[in-house]
């Protein structure tokens, strides 16, 4: 029996710009959803962990992750079945279509948070699966304009015990064609893009990941729900993606995460560089400091891409590069 906290159920309207929030009681199946949390100090770290001490979950969920940095372990769900465009650019699942759920231990539960990607026919069924098992959805959105088929992105949050959440999540993914893992390939294939310039022009360096070129950057200041710090492999980061469409050309997706005094100044640095905003949201609902997360969109020689996003990186507080 899982303790009662107050949880948060979405508001959704499809179109809107920003996730609304409504405070309801209640416990789902899969632990506690949500935490209200207290403000102020006192907000502990994950606890450390070894792969095998996720086997019950993997084995439960029929699904393989990844452990980061020995606390989050993120099992990754890419919508390789879909054959997505936008913007007359076929779009490869590394670049916008990377779905996945992380979990973390801490003293009193198991964390689930993840971001799941979903066909419009699968939205509602996985809504009325992920509310059976009591995991919360705290975000529902678009990453890109105009695509075909119509995609869309569900973010998910829950608190409980592993075994119980793998079982609520597995729910979930039958009621989409998410495909399990496929193994990693031996070695990356070469990013056709001047990746070293790319580098330059946003002062971070990149990594390929399937022939998309990658740049993650988390914040500086520390993020938490009131109880529990919450990491950066939970998804709190801004990402910038490159797919190479020829000739040093790319099309760029992705998201930043900003603060709310932040935000405008991203908002416009980004049109002054010409490129285009899709959404502005939440991810979460309870964390401090309060975050919204911008996707974007652009197509044009990749460094030169990179040039005009330097400025909305350097609007934010991000941590240095490593």
């Amino acid at each position: 029996m899982f303790r009662h906290v107050q949880t948060r159920r979405t508001r959704l309207a499809a179109g809107a710009v920003l996730v609304s929030a409504l405070a309801v009681g209640g416990v789902g199946a899969a632990g506690t959803a949500g935490h209200t949390g207290h403000q102020g100090g006192g907000s502990e770290p994950p606890t450390k962990t070894t792969a095998a001490d996720w086997k019950g979950l993997a084995d439960t969920l029929g699904r393989s992750g990844t452990l980061m940095g020995d606390t989050v372990y993120r099992v990754s769900l890419p919508r390789t079945d879909l054959k997505v465009t936008s913007d007359h650019v076929d779009i490869k699942p590394g670049l916008s279509l990377g779905g996945y759920a992380a979990f973390a231990r801490y003293k009193d539960g198991t964390m689930l948070m993840g971001d799941l990607v979903v066909t419009e026919p699968e939205l509602q069924k996985v809504t009325d699966a992920l509310q059976a098992a009591g995991i919360d959805q705290t975000g529902v959105h678009k990453h890109l304009l105009a695509q075909h088929p119509d995609v869309w992105w569900t973010h998910i949050h829950a608190m409980g015990d592993p075994v119980a959440l793998a079982k609520g999540l597995k729910s979930a993914l039958a009621a989409t064609a998410i495909p399990s893992a496929a193994k990693p390939p031996a070695s990356q294939p070469a990013v056709a893009l001047d990746t070293a310039g790319i580098d330059k022009a946003l002062g971070r360096k990149g990594t390929g990941d399937g022939g998309i070129y990658k740049i993650t950057a988390g914040r500086q200041n520390t993020v938490t729900d009131g109880m529990h710090i919450l990491p950066s492999a939970f998804g709190i980061t801004t990402g910038i993606n490159f797919q190479p469409l020829g000739g040093n050309k790319a099309a760029i997706n992705g998201d930043f995460v900003m603060t709310k005094a932040e935000t405008q100044k991203v908002v416009q640095a980004l049109r002054k560089g010409h490129i285009d905003i899709v959404e502005l949201h939440n991810h979460m609902q309870d964390e401090q400091p309060r975050l919204f997360f911008l996707h974007f969109w652009a197509t044009g020689d990749g460094v030169t891409l990179a040039k005009a996003l330097r400025p909305a990186l350097d609007a934010t507080a991000l941590a240095p590069p490593s």
